[in-house]
């Protein structure tokens, strides 16, 4: 049996909070930065999410569709792409009409809904975005992967009592231990959903390291890492990242693009190894045996858990007084207070607040527009001091009418 490479990338977008200043609680209701989140979509648009949807489909075309690889693309993504640049989604949609490209399913904000006290949120977003992929691309996702790779054994119950019988998550080393992460796995307490474990290592040498010219696999070309791939031992190597890693964190002149165009005729040149999208991996291979995650994990910094959201007391504080607010949201049907809920959860506002400065630093603050953690929190809670007031509020009118 040929061994199977399996390619996924995360697309996520997050709505960028405007300065919010205390004086703006209670009387200005708008809360997202509308220039930053169309001038910083629209620059990656043409770094990044164009060129490589073009690139990915002539591999597809010029394979004769040996070339496969998937997407997550999270509800937030998509409404701006629908806002401020359509032509995206007409390029997803022709990579969708390839028949070798699965779109997997994940919460529509890109939230931390898992990690809450009840599962009902999560169960609700994860529902919105199936709706919502089907309606831009016209397939159902079958496949799970969590937001920032978030799992653990409740988590991954979860995600197959919702119907799904495959899941990515990463592969911890506290929670690998001896284990080759070039195999399919299984969750510990329900064997049926079937666990595809990202090789960080591979995945990081394109995502990280590839322009590194102190890092000793620099330059790294097609042949290099395809000769890599055959070296490790195991059924199914997995390599997943931001789909940003292409034009935007990995500038153009690196030679990522040239890279990633050489890639696919070099795998499969070899005759030894396949492109497989997700599900056809979990189809294809036979679990050797159960992974075990009491805890949470995810593919963020050094740690691999859940500290870059919830390491502080700051995240902890923002994590509590937000999901606190569910049970009133419950009461209310107003659409645009749960908009407005579901883009607070977005996990960037939390990840905005860590104030991790040693090994993971400099990976935080390339993605922060705020100048220190405090000041993030600062004006996270306020949006949320004037959201709360219009929850009450809202609460008030509606046993006024009754």
């Amino acid at each position: 049996m040929k061994k199977s490479i399996c390619l996924y990338f995360q697309v996520h977008q997050p709505a960028r909070l405007r300065l919010y200043r205390f004086f703006d609680i209670g009387k200005d209701s708008h809360y997202y930065d509308d220039y930053a989140n169309r001038n910083i979509l629209k620059r990656i648009v043409s770094r990044c999410y164009l060129p490589m949807n073009e690139l990915l489909l002539n591999a597809i075309k010029e394979t004769k569709g040996a070339f496969k690889v998937a997407f997550s693309i999270s509800g937030s993504a998509i409404e701006q792409f629908d806002r401020y640049a359509p032509e995206v989604i007409d390029s997803f949609k022709a990579l969708a009409d390839t028949g070798c490209v699965e779109f997997l399913s994940e919460t529509y904000y890109h939230s931390l809904a898992s990690l809450a006290s009840n599962y009902k949120e999560f169960e609700l977003q994860v529902r919105k975005h199936k709706e919502a992929i089907e309606s831009h691309f016209g397939v159902t996702p079958v496949t799970f992967r969590n937001t920032e790779l978030i799992y653990s054994d409740s988590i991954g119950e979860e995600v197959f009592r919702l119907g799904f019988k495959a899941m990515l998550t990463e592969s911890a080393r506290h929670i690998m231990g001896w284990k080759s992460t070039n195999y399919l796995y299984n969750n510990a307490c329900q064997p049926k959903l079937k666990l595809l474990l990202r090789n960080y290592s591979l995945s990081d040498d394109i995502a990280f390291r590839f322009s590194d010219r102190g890092w000793a696999g620099w330059p790294l070309t097609a042949e290099k890492f395809t000769d890599w791939l055959k070296a490790s031992e195991g059924e199914i190597i997995n390599l997943f990242m931001d789909y940003e890693t292409f034009g935007e964190h990995q500038s153009a002149d690196c030679g990522i693009f040239d890279f990633m165009k050489a890639l696919p005729s070099a795998v499969l040149a070899t005759k030894e190894m396949e492109f497989v999208t997700p599900a056809r991996a979990a189809s294809k291979h036979k679990s050797i045996g159960a992974v075990s995650v009491p805890d949470a994990i995810s593919w963020a910094d050094e740690e691999r858990d859940v500290t870059a959201w919830l390491g502080n007391e700051l995240q902890q504080d923002a994590f509590n007084k937000l999901y606190g607010l569910t049970e009133k949201l419950g009461i209310l049907n107003d659409p645009q207070l749960w908009n407005d809920f579901g883009h607070l959860q977005e996990s960037d506002h939390l990840y905005y607040m860590c104030t991790k400065f040693f090994s993971d630093g400099e990976i935080h603050k390339r993605f922060n527009p705020y100048d220190t953690p405090y000041e993030a929190f600062i004006n996270y809670m306020n949006v949320l001091s004037d959201f709360t007031i219009r929850i009450n509020d809202a609460i008030a009118e509606t046993k006024a009418v009754e």
